[in-house]
């Protein structure tokens, strides 16, 4: 008999431009790369709130970083990911901007070509691009820029640079210089000796599309001492010529959130709904979780309670989470939607009952209370002797158990996930918080009340908060925080209208968010 022998196939690596930082400007297939992720090595730079669309389930792994200059740091990378990819995994590598503008791709590409493992190049939007268009400016305009070239601010730091700076300034176009904070002295004063004008247009924008983005107008001859000056942090774009004049900043209308800047606290992959209803009134939405959602210490309860799902009358979903944790156990029990039978589903809000849609499933009972107690109401009229089962989070308020047991029900409960306080703050929510200002906190559940209060103590008084409902308003006064609104329905979108009105309320209200001079905006 003939002795089979595994050998290992590789696999693949797919390079993913994540462009300049918020999740909406990655390409349709980066989303759905990450969405199925198993593995992503990404870079240090890449915002939380892009890493949060990643599939909960991947393993994310930071890539080693060294200096933009450094060809080995890049071979090291891409024998690591030749590494990973071994035994046929697809590996995702999460790289800023576009993959081949400035991001050691070649060098990352040779120990996979050598390796024979196949690769796929998803492309993302550059920063110079997206600058741009953040500025409201052109790259290139047929009167005074017939060309564009990117540069990268180190080539003028080598000892033998690779950039013709003489020829940049004969050029009629624009020059967009990445990577040029820690070297603007050097690349403009190269551009000036090369016979650029000193009056060079000259627009910086720090941190594009992240919360805390900057814009300046500046010029070519004094653009390094406004770096020096007004420390506008990297990832920053420089774009030099004619173009670059900054246009005036247009008032936004009828935006009541108009330059505010919301922090949502909510668990990361939670706050998207937050983030397009507080953009869509003209706000920013900045995200630092202080919650973080953890599996149950086990899996056997809610196991037991989905092979019986079909003997239930009722399974009542408390939160988005739930749902998560439900469908996932369903899947991994090799179980679909044949295996609730005849079950109805009841969910305590609008956004639990959108999660089951998605996946398919489509609510009988949502309150129009958005709390327990809504529930309560109308799940007690039910037949006496039904059988509830009560898919909740380790710690979790009682209401429901027992209005339903003292009304003659049946009730089961299967703890689907726990809610974990985060007790420290990152480096990256550090320098977030203290880059830009805050106007409003969101407070979601009396938890993550309690959570915020721990995390940001005293600082919580300088900002106006928003209180989800009742339960949450009564956390924060007996704290003595008290909130400035509290939402008149409890839902994402209660809570943006409770915000948008105050502000229409108090136009007068200086805006907290910083700005860094007459001639920057954000």
């Amino acid at each position: 008999m003939q002795r089979l022998t595994e050998t290992a196939t590789p696999g693949k690596v797919v390079f993913i431009g994540a462009g300049p930082g918020h999740p909406d400007l990655m390409t349709i297939r980066a989303r759905q790369w990450l969405e199925r992720a198993k593995v992503v090595v990404h870079d240090v730079l890449v915002p939380r709130e892009l890493l949060a669309t990643v599939n909960p389930t991947a393993e994310l792994v930071p890539a080693p970083r060294g200096k933009a200059t450094d060809t080995d740091a890049g071979t090291a990378i891409g024998e690591m990911l030749a590494g990973l990819a071994m035994g046929g995994r697809t590996i995702i590598r999460l790289k800023g901007g576009d993959p081949s503008v400035f991001a050691r791709l070649a060098e990352e590409l040779q120990p996979l070509r050598h390796a024979g493992i196949s690769i796929e190049i998803v492309p993302g939007v550059t920063a110079a691009l997206a600058a741009a268009a953040a500025a409201g400016i052109p790259i290139t305009s047929r009167a005074t820029a017939s060309s564009a070239t990117l540069i990268t601010g180190h080539e003028a730091d080598k000892d033998q640079p690779g950039i013709d700076f003489r020829l940049l300034a004969e050029l009629a176009g624009t020059v967009a210089i990445y990577m040029g904070v820690d070297q603007a002295a050097a690349w403009s004063q190269s551009l000036l000796a090369a016979g650029k004008p000193v009056d060079t247009p000259v627009t910086i924008v720090s941190r594009c599309s992240w919360p805390d983005q900057r814009i300046a107008v500046s010029s070519l001859g004094r653009c390094a001492t406004d770096f020096a000056k007004h420390a506008w942090p990297a990832p920053a774009v420089a774009i030099v010529g004619e173009v670059a004049h900054l246009p005036p900043a247009v008032p936004s209308m009828g935006q009541p959130l108009a330059g505010r800047r919301v922090l949502s606290t909510r668990p990361s992959g939670q706050g998207e709904t937050m983030v397009d209803l507080v953009t869509e009134r003209g706000g920013i939405c900045l995200h630092v979780p202080v919650m973080r959602i953890e599996p149950p210490a086990t899996w056997h309860g809610l196991d037991e309670a989905v092979r019986a799902a079909d003997t239930f009358d009722w399974i009542v979903f408390s939160s988005a989470n739930g749902v998560q944790s439900f469908l996932a156990r369903l899947k991994a029990l090799a179980r679909d939607g044949r295996s609730l039978g005849t079950v109805r589903l009841a969910a305590v809000g609008p956004a639990t009952a959108a999660a089951l849609a998605a996946a398919g499933y489509f609510c009988d009972l949502v309150p129009s209370c958005f709390r327990a107690e809504g529930l309560a109401e109308k799940l007690v009229t039910m037949p006496p002797g039904s059988r509830f089962l009560l898919v909740r989070a380790e710690r979790g308020r009682d209401v429901l158990r027992r209005e339903l047991t003292a009304a003659g029900h049946h009730v089961s409960e299967a703890v689907a996930y726990r809610s974990v306080p985060v007790t420290e703050l990152d480096p990256a929510a550090q320098s977030m918080l203290a880059g830009c200002g805050v106007d409003w906190i969101v407070a979601t559940s009396p938890d993550i009340a309690k959570a915020a209060i721990s995390l940001f103590g005293s600082r919580l008084r300088a900002w106006r908060i928003a209180s989800i409902s009742p339960l949450t308003s009564e956390t924060l006064l007996a704290h003595d925080f008290p909130p400035t609104v509290e939402a008149a329905e409890a839902s994402t979108a209660g809570l943006v209208s409770a915000m948008a009105a105050w502000e229409l309320a108090h136009p007068e209200q200086p805006i907290q968010s910083e700005s860094s001079s007459p001639s920057t905006r954000s």
